[in-house]
């Protein structure tokens, strides 16, 4: 959980911290798990994305300067880019959680592995078999192919301390009174919420956050509270 300390400070009005989840690829319809492999948006996706920058500029008229911050993925860095956010600079904090020995499986593919049901919540990528590491190159529908990384991946409390350093880089500037915008992915960005709230991540699996929509963040009366979700 996080540590923040929130207390007065010089500006009237605090900031937002907004939360793109980058656009469809051809993974989130699958249903694969989509960790650091590093695919493209769909069509879909691209529109998707452009959609969403325009629902935010309508929010946030203001827009937010210099702070606009991308995992390194090439899906995030495309919604940013197609959403009109094309200058945001890359935040290796917020890269998606690395999901390793399930990544590029499917929850049904992996429970069958492992002779029960598997859920990345309760059980975590640990949970699942050494003999499901190594490497391979898997065909997209397009035609592309994609190299998929199979090692040990993160814990949730590994991706937990991870997104509670981002959320404490990007407090002070929101108690100034700035908006943030991090555009990445579902489950690294739901995490991070939780740890903003300061509760347990395994609550991030009550957020849901649907592709190319944005969430907000913000500090009421001294607490760090959501102020909007999945629009």
């Amino acid at each position: 959980m996080n540590d923040f300390h929130i207390s007065g400070n010089g500006a009237s009005q605090t900031g937002h911290l907004v939360l793109l989840r980058h656009g469809e690829t051809v993974w989130s319809v699958s249903g694969q798990h989509t960790g650091r492999t590093d695919l493209p948006l769909t069509e879909a996706g691209e529109r998707q994305a452009v959609e969403a920058g325009a629902r935010i500029r309508q929010a946030y008229p203001e827009g937010f300067g210099s702070q606009v911050f991308s995992s390194p993925l090439r899906r995030a860095k495309q919604t940013a880019h197609d959403a009109g956010f094309g200058d945001a600079r890359v935040c290796p904090g917020i890269a998606e959680w690395d999901y390793g020995r399930a990544e590029g499986r499917t929850r049904a593919q992996l429970s069958d592995t492992l002779g029960r049901s598997w859920n990345l919540w309760r059980d975590g990528t640990e949970a699942l078999g050494a003999e499901l590491e190594g490497d391979r190159v898997e065909t997209l529908p397009s035609g592309q192919q994609v190299s998929v990384h199979n090692g040990p991946g993160e814990t949730i409390a590994q991706v937990a301390a991870r997104a509670a350093e981002v959320a404490r880089e990007m407090l002070p500037t929101i108690l100034a009174g700035q908006d943030v915008l991090l555009v990445a992915h579902a489950h690294i960005l739901r995490i991070l919420t939780t740890q903003w709230l300061g509760v347990d991540p395994h609550l991030a699996r009550l957020l849901r956050l649907d592709t190319a929509h944005y969430s907000s963040l913000g500090v009421y009366k001294g607490d760090p509270v959501i102020e909007h979700w999945n629009l």
